[in-house]
């Protein structure tokens, strides 16, 4: 009766809205989504239709009357959802790609509504108590690894998120969830509005000496676009300011446009992040006391592989000062370069905490670029031109070749949801379907700024054993194609690219059975591991000659460049290392607070730098205000995790090196296997399988140079 009940509400939900593509099974190639038959009317419904098939699955669970079975509870809830999965899956991807005020205003009516579903799964009482009497049995119901990981997880998922909480703290637990929910979407809209409200325009080429022309050319294409033609218009993308930072010999634009960069979102005005920051951060304290926490940061880690905020920290300090003395010694170089021009009459010192002359942060990449240009006679304008986007891709996608024998076959005329996204078939060398990917890397208005990967759709297997391929994405922010060029990557972007095609990777080779444990969904110190890993080929020769061919003549990149653009890989890295672990370190004071009672946002930013000895002539990457992964994408006590996974990764690829084959099969073989596991094992122990050892520290520190 229960089922046949569950069915006629799910049909007659689906006949009510039978016009919205977001709640029919798609008529698509590959069952990807009809992004193009999509309308912005279409979304709440979708999201009130897929919400309430969700919780009539729950109580179809709730309520049945059979004991609890792993079945019947805990495979049954893994399922259920799969309808307001496709319709988050659509609407939170063009959100952050390509989304506008209409897109922002459904998603605040919408994070409210997510929030109460998943606290009335979490927090109902009947349903906890079936997961745990599964829980309880579990030795005894003979499951396999990954069935017995499934039910630890669930109950973890249950118990860590206020199932054992008595009534009155759930009924808090609701409020602080929602109200989190909502103050995150507002930090980001804050963030997007700063950056595209702030505009520079240079009327004076003269300005601008030094500026490489393809710079110049983007900057006058925007200026045109934005009804100053004759002029050149820069913003705080980092497209548009890193080479007005990298080679303009004007030190006043480089402050203005690195300052407007650096304070996004702390001018006291209506996008004003820091009062979200502090409330943000008081009820993240409240929700960790609600579970027997003194902070946010061990009520965080309590499931990630360091587990705790002390090992967090101790790990970071061991990193930090290594970094730290690297960066000294790099500014003391740049320095003298500085005062050389200065007794050059090259440049007039401006003021910079009351010290004429003295480095500083809108200096740094300058002078490193000069610097490096010196001692290496590498330019990066130089290379650019063997950097074009497409080549590039096709790179990432040959290393995937040769390790795991993926082929990467193009789509047209696929739906998409802007017209500079395009979409590959991914299939196994022996024609086998693997899943698809969409690429999307140009910025545009209703685009957050950065780069990330995320499953539109993902792997799982259903109840008659039908392997369900993912749909996964890649989004950019790189430099746009010009009129002249097309578009170029720096080799930061590079390394961008390579890195979230490791994530889609992960996503795309999963071999999971159940959702919850697919793809990308491990612990967040380990997440990182296999798109960093896929950073270590982006340069390596033999990958080079796959791609790096100049737009120009065809010409691959000379063995000369390549010898240079390796001397120069363990350049500036006191900087890089400095800057990233800065931002860490960060992340941790914040969420380390035992109460945020008298926060000053900006002060307590200053006395965390001070207390890590932060030198005066670097930025921390990520200011608070702006500090989207702390405060908006779940990264919050977690941005250690670059690091941490970077010890990992280095100490993977260290396993290819010592076969003397940076693509030894049976290496590849054993590292694949690690990649479709997802979150079906623990994520030590699958590093251990693949490896063998724990993974070495040194090779990380050696790899940046800071020891031989």
């Amino acid at each position: 009766m229960k089922k046949t009940l569950l069915g006629l509400i799910a049909m007659t939900m689906l006949a009510c809205t039978s016009s919205n593509p977001l709640l029919e099974q798609p008529n698509t190639p590959y069952g990807v989504p009809a992004f193009d038959q999509v309308k912005i009317e279409h979304y709440l419904p979708a999201f009130e239709a897929a919400i309430a098939e969700n919780k009539a699955e729950i109580d179809a669970i709730v309520n049945n009357e059979a004991e609890p079975t792993f079945e019947n509870t805990i495979v049954a809830l893994d399922r259920a959802g799969l309808l307001l999965d496709r319709v988050s899956g659509v609407f939170f991807n063009v959100l952050e790609a390509d989304g506008n005020d209409e897109m922002n205003a459904i998603a605040e009516q919408v994070s409210p509504m997510l929030s109460e579903l998943s606290d009335g799964i979490i927090l109902n009482d009947k349903l906890f108590q079936r997961v745990k009497f599964v829980y309880d049995q579990r030795e005894q119901l003979g499951l396999n690894p990954e069935q017995m990981r499934l039910v630890t997880e669930t109950y973890k998922s249950f118990a860590d998120n206020g199932a054992n909480l008595p009534e009155d703290k759930k009924e808090r637990l609701k409020e602080i969830n929602q109200e989190l929910g909502l103050l995150s979407l507002k930090f980001g809209n804050n963030v997007v509005a700063e950056t595209n409200a702030y505009q520079y325009f240079v009327k004076d080429e003269a300005e601008l000496k030094g500026l490489p022309e393809s710079a110049k050319t983007a900057a006058a294409e925007e200026a045109a676009a934005a009804g100053h033609p004759g002029e050149w218009l820069f913003t705080p993308k980092r497209t548009s300011f890193t080479p007005v930072l990298q080679y303009c010999e004007n030190r006043e634009l480089r402050k203005e446009l690195l300052m407007a960069y650096t304070t996004r979102a702390n001018h006291d005005n209506e996008n004003d992040n820091k009062a979200v920051i502090i409330r943000e951060m008081e009820l993240r304290i409240e929700k960790a006391k609600l579970f027997g926490y003194d902070n946010a940061a061990d009520y965080i880690l309590a499931d990630c592989m360091a587990k705790n905020h002390q090992t967090v920290d101790t790990f970071l300090a061991s990193v930090w000062a290594p970094s730290l003395e690297a960066a000294k010694r790099e500014a003391a170089a740049l320095q003298e370069l500085l005062d050389a021009d200065i007794a050059a009459g090259k440049v007039l010192p401006s003021l910079q905490g009351g010290d004429r002359g003295r480095l500083a942060p809108w200096d740094w990449w300058y002078y490193a670029e000069k610097l490096r240009k010196a001692k290496y006679a590498l330019d990066e304008e130089e290379l650019k031109p063997y950097f074009e986007l497409n080549n590039v891709r096709k790179g990432a996608f040959g290393v995937a070749n040769k390790l795991y024998g993926l082929q990467f076959e193009p789509l047209k005329d696929m739906p998409v949801y802007n017209k500079e996204v395009e979409v590959f078939k991914v299939t196994e060398a022996d024609g086998t379907f693997v899943g698809i990917l969409y690429t999307d890397y140009f910025p545009r208005a209703g685009k957050r700024p950065g780069a990330w990967m995320n499953n539109i759709l993902s792997q799982y297997v259903d109840a008659e054993g039908v392997d369900h391929r993912p749909v996964i994405i890649n989004v950019g922010n790189f430099n746009k194609p010009t009129a002249g060029n097309p578009s170029l990557l720096s080799m930061d972007d590079v390394e961008t690219l390579f890195h979230e095609f490791g994530h889609a990777l992960h996503g795309l080779l999963s071999k999971a059975h159940y959702k919850s444990l697919s793809g990308t969904n491990t612990p967040r110190d380990f997440v990182e591991l296999p798109s960093q890993f896929m950073e270590n080929y982006a340069y390596a020769p033999e990958v080079m000659k796959t791609y790096a061919f100049h737009y120009q003549t065809g010409e691959l990149i000379p063995d000369s460049l390549i010898e240079k653009i390796n001397a120069a890989g363990k350049f500036n890295q006191g900087f890089v290392t400095t800057e990233l672990l800065s931002a860490s370190i960060l992340d941790m004071d914040f969420h380390e607070l035992t109460t945020a009672e008298g926060l000053d946002v900006n002060a307590f930013e200053q006395q965390s730098l001070e207390k890590m000895g932060m030198i005066p002539e670097i930025i921390v990457r990520y200011r608070p205000t702006f500090y989207n992964h702390i405060f908006t994408t779940g990264y919050e006590a977690g941005y250690y995790s670059y690091t941490w996974a970077a010890v990992l990764d280095a100490d993977a690829f260290a396993a290819f090196k010592e076969t003397g084959n940076l693509f030894d099969p049976e290496t590849a073989a054993r590292f694949r296997h690690l990649l479709e596991q997802g979150g079906t094992r623990d994520a030590q122990e699958l590093y251990l399988e693949f490896r063998g050892k724990e993974a070495d520290p040194a090779n990380l520190l050696r790899r940046k140079g800071f020891i031989e």
